[in-house]
């Protein structure tokens, strides 16, 4: 069943469907810290949505990851690093791109299984 979290006329923050979470791209509340702080916040609004749909750090499976300005890469990593869970990295893209807001530096996209699947409960041997 499709479950909805966050809805507004124009998106939801999060979609689950089967044990996968479908997070809207996190921006910064406040657009006036820098690029190692509105990274830091998106992060933890991450988190909190994550636990919502019953999900961890360690059950993403993707992330894309827009910069305002691709030179600021180290300082989204100084705080990505430090957040996520080691050895249980996802996949990941980072680009380069004009955001809604121009006050926005950084914003994420995650998409993340919750472990309840009822597609891939089983482990086959073959």
């Amino acid at each position: 069943m499709i479950r909805r979290h966050g809805v507004g006329k124009r998106l939801s923050e999060m979609v689950t469907y089967h044990g996968f979470l479908y997070l809207a791209g996190q921006v910064a509340k406040d657009p006036s810290k820098d690029v190692k702080g509105q990274t830091e916040e998106i992060l933890a609004q991450i988190d909190e949505l994550l636990e919502e749909g019953g999900a961890t750090k360690k059950g993403i499976l993707s992330a894309t990851i827009y910069l305002a300005d691709i030179n600021t890469f180290a300082e989204m990593n100084a705080a990505w690093d430090a957040w996520v869970p080691e050895g249980h990295p996802p996949a990941r893209a980072t680009v380069e791109a004009k955001l809604a807001n121009p006050a926005y530096k950084v914003e994420i996209q995650i998409t993340a299984c919750n472990g309840m699947s009822q597609h891939g409960g089983h482990d086959h041997q073959h």
